[in-house]
């Protein structure tokens, strides 16, 4: 190996596989990758020698690595539950959060906790809680009641307080006193319709590296790697960031979208301000995050299939494959009892190809927004909700389903506005990109440390479709 600077080895420690990367920091050129069974229920270490070995066998040997930087997804992701005041202020935006920084969302509460909410909020068994609700200088009674409530009841896990400020010192101090790990940060919500997420993601962060690398016994592994950074989803978030915005005299790709389509969800991400296009449009809601993340659980290529079946429907999908409904019914059962399962006839084929296509459309139309017409006492209005993303320049795809297939970019382009759906604000004519190594999680991890090393393997290795 040429590079004077070194080498890096990037680690995402997955559900199912551990996954390597080892990057040139010279150039941002990929030396190689390697991989192993995600053993956490048994000893983590088996996993990431395993990959180790794999990863040197395609090397000749391993280099003397400058940065051995991991992220994590091990064991289903990070529970969260949020609690908020109100459903679609203080609890959606602690919502958006805890999306934001890698969780996995198992439970969403909001108003006063009823004593069977905390039970239902024991029994989810989160490995951390969202306690958010109120504006700076508003409502601070139930906040302070929900915060009592759960410092009482069974809850073990690490707790983020990110709701009125008024109310901080009462909260902590609740936790505090039952013995129970809590952490203060900025108010989601400082002001009515002002949204402040990113103290919570950085808190959550944290906890997530203080605490839940050892419950999930990750540091069991402390000698094979510097350290565990961040949630993986937090690091393709962080990575997607970099990419859209350059860095130093280099430039990125600009506003983009990413879809990411694996086994059990669909996650997109996008890099833009979300404004509206046009100028006489006119947004409600909640402002939107620039960074914004959203996990579709429900649209799973192996482990959530029959979800895809559902939303889709058969008609839909016998349409895309040319394979008739029953065919589709009787595929759909097959891979579920398979997960495993690789396509290996020419029908499987089809049929995976418009899993796939509809995965994506309906992942991207539910992270878009959409732009409808209202009627006011002044006349009709255009009302926005959600991101304007029509005018996005880029669209990037990762997962098996892309990346093994014969077309991608025909796959992809289901994330593009329909003319059958004239209100929803997808992408309309973006260049498509593919992450055919899946380097996203990487660029975000080596951006910690190499930021314009970062960029230039991104560049390098996501390519245009």
């Amino acid at each position: 190996m040429s590079a004077t600077r070194g080498a890096a080895l990037l680690i995402d420690f997955g559900s199912t596989y551990t996954k390597l990367r080892a990057i040139d920091l010279d150039d941002g050129h990929l030396l190689g990758h390697g991989q192993g069974p995600s053993t956490v229920t048994t000893d983590v270490t088996i996993g990431v020698d395993l990959a180790l070995a794999d990863l040197g066998r395609r090397l000749g040997e391993l280099p003397a690595f400058r940065y051995r930087l991991a992220a994590s997804s091990a064991a289903g992701g990070l529970r969260m539950v949020t609690v908020g005041l109100v459903k679609e202020l203080t609890a959606e935006a602690a919502r958006r959060a805890a999306l934001g920084a890698g969780a996995k969302l198992v439970g969403t509460f909001a108003y006063r906790l009823t004593r069977a909410d905390v039970g239902a909020i024991c029994g989810l068994a989160p490995d951390i809680l969202l306690l958010a609700g109120g504006t700076d200088g508003g409502n601070a009674e139930v906040i302070t009641a929900n915060g009592r409530a759960l410092a009482a009841s069974p809850l073990g896990c690490p707790v983020v307080v990110a709701g009125n400020r008024a109310a901080a010192d009462a909260v902590q101090a609740a936790f505090a006193a039952a013995g129970k790990p809590v952490m203060v940060c900025g108010n989601v919500m400082p002001e009515f319709g002002v949204l402040d997420i990113e103290p919570a993601r950085a808190a959550i962060r944290q906890v997530f590296i203080d605490r839940i690398v050892h419950a999930k016994g990750i540091d069991k592994a402390q000698g094979r790697f510097d350290r565990v950074l961040m949630p993986t989803p937090t690091a393709v978030l962080e990575g997607a960031r970099l990419l859209a915005e350059g860095r130093g005299g280099l430039a990125g790709l600009g506003p983009l979208l990413v879809v990411d389509i694996g086994g059990a969800t669909t996650d997109v991400h996008s890099i833009c301000d979300g404004r509206p296009s046009a100028p006489e449009v006119v947004v409600h809601g909640l402002p939107e995050p620039y960074a914004k993340r959203t996990v579709e659980g429900d649209l799973g290529m192996r482990h959530n299939i029959q979800g895809i079946v559902e939303v889709a429907g058969l008609e839909r999908l016998a349409r895309e494959s040319g394979l008739e409904p029953e065919r589709i019914r009787a595929l759909a059962e097959r891979f579920a009892r398979d997960v495993e399962r690789v396509p290996e006839t020419a029908a499987e084929v089809a049929f995976d190809r418009a899993l796939a296509r509809a995965a994506i459309e309906v992942a991207v139309r539910r992270h878009a927004g959409e732009v409808k017409t209202v009627f006011s006492a002044t006349g009709p209005v255009l009302v926005q909700t959600g991101k304007d993303l029509s005018d996005l320049p880029c669209v990037i795809g990762t997962g098996g389903a892309l990346v093994h297939s014969p077309n991608p970019a025909g796959i992809l382009a289901a994330a593009l506005a329909s003319a059958d759906e004239p209100g929803s604000l997808r992408p309309r004519a973006p260049r498509l990109y593919l992450d055919r190594e899946y380097l996203l999680y990487a660029v975000g991890l080596l951006a910690e440390v190499e930021p314009e090393a970062a960029l230039n393997m991104a560049l390098r290795h996501i390519t245009l479709l």
